[in-house]
């Protein structure tokens, strides 16, 4: 078992959960998936996520996608799964069942009902307390998805109560100032230094976040070998061709991140590559039209013949 810690660095993928056209888990798709996944030399994955459809699983379900993932991966590289829950007993039972399956660490964002800086830090306090000393986490900063507005001084005094939150999932938009201002805090020595993995719109912002300080991402894209192979290349110090690469993907990830529609652009780019049978997203949910197919068809075909000339 891979127990993630401060030091991590390179791409946590999120990924999707492979559905049949009936809505069922397709878990001969998931290690379709897998594989495919390990083979781009990603270093990680993250499963339940929101765009994991995670909120449209049962408890039962979650703990087959999880097993099925973790058997597959088979300890080849961490895996970080997303235990955000309205209660704290179904985070718990959650977090303890995927860490006796072999998970590197879980995920929590905050719920959309504390809104005060006081009401979130006691509420990460209840996390620690509810998640124990010996399990790893991963807070998730994504106001967009939950409604909770976390400064860097909230985050800052979140992360300094909480020695096993050993990652930050960076996803605020604008957030480049927070990361600064988070990474800056750190090398002055104000607090431990934590892994700072980015998630904002899909990698939006990859090269930038790279710059300011970020180790990584742990976002999802159709493509995932763009942020495979602008992480190592900005990790390198080939930062000029760090941005050639995600100019390439970037219409694409553009039409990617469309509010509503993004995960079924993602699954249906994922099941025209191959890697899943059936673009299905769990209703509810949204479906592409003849129109959008098009659009993705061209751009795919334009984003090929840009990456043939890098």
């Amino acid at each position: 078992m891979h127990a993630l810690n401060r030091s991590a660095t390179g791409v946590y993928l999120i990924t999707v959960t492979p559905f049949t056209d009936s809505g069922e888990l397709d878990l001969v798709s998931t290690d379709r998936m897998v594989d495919f996944l390990l083979e781009t030399g990603v270093t990680g994955l993250t499963v339940l996520g929101i765009m994991g459809e995670a909120p449209k699983l049962t408890a039962q379900e979650s703990r087959i996608f999880v097993k099925q993932v973790l058997a597959r991966v088979a300890g080849r590289v961490p895996v970080v799964v997303g235990a955000s829950a309205a209660g704290f007993a179904p985070m718990r039972e959650l977090t303890e069942s995927v860490m006796d399956m072999g998970a590197a660490g879980v995920m929590v964002a905050p719920p959309g009902t504390v809104k005060t800086n006081e009401q979130i830090v006691a509420y990460f306090d209840m996390v620690n307390e509810t998640l124990g000393s010996k399990v790893p986490w991963v807070l998730q900063d994504h106001p967009v998805a939950t409604g909770v507005q976390m400064s860097p001084d909230v985050i800052l005094k979140i992360l300094k109560n909480s020695p096993q939150c050993v990652m930050l999932k960076h996803e605020d938009c604008p957030g480049l100032a927070k990361l600064s201002a988070i990474r800056a805090a750190s090398d002055r020595g104000e607090l431990e230094r934590v892994s700072i993995l980015t998630g904002n719109g899909g990698g939006l912002f990859l090269p930038e976040e790279l710059t300011r300080g970020a180790d990584g991402a742990m976002t999802g894209f159709a493509y995932p070998e763009m942020m495979v192979d602008v992480c190592r290349a900005h990790a390198s110090g080939d930062v000029e061709r760090a941005h050639d690469l995600f100019d390439a993907y970037l219409p694409l990830a553009r039409y990617e991140q469309q509010a509503g529609v993004g995960l079924a652009v993602r699954k249906h780019i994922f099941a025209q590559r191959g890697i899943i049978a059936s673009a299905a997203v769990r209703k509810p949910g949204p479906k592409l039209s003849a129109a959008d197919v098009a659009d993705i068809a061209r751009l795919t075909e334009r984003q090929q013949r840009r990456l043939a000339t890098l």
